[in-house]
């Protein structure tokens, strides 16, 4: 088991594993690119670089992490749960800690289905491994097309009716369980007013369900941080001045978090997230 790990390899999940590490604590890294650093053609507004590219400087990251030996992998993040200590779930293992810190960049837009955000919480979900059990014998569906979407799919074929994985126009790309059942019909709107009642198709047709699961793309940290309630608001993760959320032993830090979506606030993000984590741990034994 790991003390702490660390979801997302850009400046503040560095600057955050860089303090745990140097603190003699076991830390692990897993992220599965550089984000929209790794898409920035210049940066000249950072201390200490007159001019550089987002893609050199984070291989300046990574080489600062391979010299203090910290363990990095390139995985895609699926799941997050919390019991006596987190859980790390990828598309290929799964990883333990006693305190995850989650800097995963800023979440994605979210697809823009008509009264999909009126009805969370009453019957759109976004976590499969906590809402599963409200929905045995029942008709569900995923919207996605990719792994992440695979994994909500598979957490819920054993236990619901049937499980239908909404693609909304897209081939699917992930392992999927060969129970559930595809649709690749665009989506019109989410039929409900008090609760979800079904989808409408772009050809009229109305599929009745119980749940919708909303697995787009890649789980972004609000995704990770919903699945065990910690506080999201404008698609950003509530943290208090440690970068603690309310969830005991998680924090957030950089552009997940409300604030400048700048390198320097993510570094100095990921210093104090580092720090406190190394507090929580050691609080701990």
């Amino acid at each position: 088991m790991y003390d702490v790990i660390v979801l997302g390899k850009g400046p503040a999940g560095i600057q955050a594993a860089v303090y745990i590490k140097r603190a003699n604590l076991n830390v692990l890294i897993i992220g599965k690119d550089g984000g929209a650093l790794a898409k920035t053609d210049k940066v000249g507004n950072y201390y200490g670089f007159t001019q550089i590219s987002g893609p050199e400087l984070l291989e300046e990251g990574y080489k600062h992490a391979r010299a203090l030996n910290i363990e990095m992998i390139e995985e895609e993040v699926t799941g997050l749960s919390f019991g006596l200590e987190y859980t790390v779930t990828t598309t290929q293992n799964t990883y333990q800690s006693k305190a995850v810190i989650i800097a995963t960049g800023s979440p994605r837009a979210t697809v823009r289905i008509p009264n999909l955000k009126e009805l969370e919480g009453r019957g759109v979900s976004y976590c499969a491994i906590c809402d599963a059990f409200f929905y045995r014998k029942k008709i569900v569906g995923v919207l996605g097309h990719g792994d992440y979407a695979a994994q909500e799919a598979h957490e819920l074929v054993n236990v619901a009716d049937e499980v239908i994985v909404f693609t909304n126009g897209l081939e699917p790309i992930g392992h999927f369980d060969p129970k559930v059942r595809f649709v690749k019909d665009r989506i019109k709107n989410v039929v409900g007013q008090d609760r979800l009642q079904g989808i409408t198709l772009e050809n009229d047709q109305v599929i009745e369900l119980s749940g919708l699961f909303i697995a787009l793309g890649s789980a972004s940290a609000t995704d990770l941080a919903l699945k065990i309630g910690a506080l999201v608001e404008n698609n950003k993760i509530i943290v208090d001045e440690k970068k603690q959320t309310n969830v005991p032993g998680l924090f957030a830090a950089g552009d997940c978090t409300p604030g400048v979506m700048q390198i320097a606030k993510a570094v100095g993000d990921g210093c104090v997230a580092g720090l406190e984590s190394i507090a929580y741990i050691r609080n701990l034994k």
